[in-house]
C-alpha cells in the first residue's frame, strides 16, 4: 500500500485514541459492574473483560492473543471465569461500565456533543479498512454490534483500532525475537511503558522473570548496565514501532490525511479531559 499520510500520522492518531479505551481497565465502574456478576478477583475481571469477545476461551488462547501474560496467571482464572458469568454477560457489563466511565470522566455535555458524534463517525470509518486475517482480537471485537449512542460507538471503534494495531504489533515482536517479558522490559526501558510494579502486578510475572529478561536483553546489547536502552536497543524499539505502523496503515490511509488529523485532534481533547479527571494512576508509566 502506498503511504499518502505524513510520517507517523497513524501512530499519533492511535496514541490519541488508545489511552481513553484503556481507561476502562482502571475504572471503579468496571469493578462495580463485574462484582455485581459475582467476580471477586480483579485479575479475573480484567481477563474476562478483554477476552470475552473471543467466547468462553481458556488460558492457551488468551496467552497466544495477549502475548505478554504469564500462562500460569491465565490458567488460574481461565476458563473458570466463565462459570461466574458468560461472555455475553461480561460484554454487557463492559458496555455499561464504559457508559458510566465516559460520563464520569468527560461529563454529560462532552458525551452528547457534536464532537463526540464526529469522532465516532471518523473512527468507525477508519475501522472499515481493518483486516481480519491473523488478527484474532480485532476480528472478535469486529463481530460485536456497533452501539447506537455516539460515545459508546466511539469507544467501540477505538477498541477495533487498538486491537487491530495490537495484533499487528505481536507479529513485529515475534519478528524482532522478543519474548513476552523481554517485550515488556524493553518497552519500559523507553520510559513510555508501564512501570515494572504494574507489569508484574497485572501480567503475572515474578521479579526473577523480569531480571532474567533484562539480563537477556543486556546480553544482546539492547540494554546497558543501568537499565537504559543502548543505541541498538533504541533502534530495535524504533523499528518495532515502524513495523507496526506498516502493518496498521490501512485504517488511516482509508480515512485520509484530513480525517486522521481531525480524529487525532478530537481524540486528544477527550483524552486530556479524561486524564485531568483522574482516569489513570499517577505511577502507571515509568522505569522505576
Amino acid at each position: 500500500m502506498t503511504n499518502t499520510l505524513p510520517p507517523r500520522a497513524g501512530r499519533r492518531c492511535h496514541n490519541a485514541l488508545n489511552p481513553l479505551h484503556s481507561s476502562l481497565y482502571f475504572s471503579p465502574d468496571l469493578d462495580r459492574e463485574l462484582s455485581s456478576l459475582g467476580f471477586e478477583d480483579q485479575s479475573a475481571m480484567r481477563l474476562a473483560v478483554r477476552s470475552a469477545p473471543l467466547g468462553a476461551v481458556g488460558a492457551g488462547t488468551v496467552a497466544a492473543t495477549f502475548y505478554n501474560y504469564n500462562h500460569e496467571l491465565l490458567a488460574r482464572h481461565l476458563p473458570a471465569v466463565w462459570e461466574t458469568a458468560s461472555p455475553a454477560e461480561v460484554l454487557a457489563a463492559r458496555l455499561r461500565a464504559v457508559d458510566t466511565t465516559l460520563r464520569r470522566l468527560l461529563g454529560e455535555d462532552a458525551v452528547a456533543s457534536p464532537e463526540m458524534a464526529e469522532a465516532a463517525e471518523l473512527a468507525l470509518r477508519a475501522a472499515e479498512a481493518c483486516t481480519r486475517h491473523a488478527r484474532p482480537l480485532y476480528s472478535a471485537n469486529a463481530d460485536l454490534p456497533v452501539p447506537e449512542e455516539p460515545h459508546l460507538a466511539y469507544w467501540h471503534a477505538t477498541t477495533l483500532l487498538r486491537e487491530h494495531r495490537g495484533d499487528g504489533h505481536l507479529a513485529a515482536l515475534l519478528s524482532a525475537g522478543l519474548d513476552p517479558v523481554e517485550a515488556l522490559a524493553s518497552h519500559t526501558a523507553t520510559g513510555k511503558g508501564m512501570a515494572p510494579r504494574w507489569v508484574l502486578g497485572t501480567r503475572g510475572w515474578r521479579r526473577t522473570d523480569w531480571e532474567g529478561a533484562v539480563a537477556r536483553l543486556r546480553d544482546r546489547g539492547l540494554i546497558g548496565a543501568e537499565g537504559e536502552l543502548t543505541e541498538a536497543g533504541a533502534a530495535l524499539r524504533a523499528e518495532l514501532e515502524e513495523h507496526t505502523d506498516r502493518l496498521d496503515s490501512a485504517p488511516y490511509e482509508h480515512l485520509g490525511a484530513a480525517g486522521v488529523e481531525r480524529l487525532t485532534e478530537l481524540g486528544r481533547g477527550f483524552l486530556f479531559a479524561a486524564a485531568a479527571a483522574g482516569a489513570f494512576p499517577e505511577d502507571l508509566v515509568g522505569k522505576g
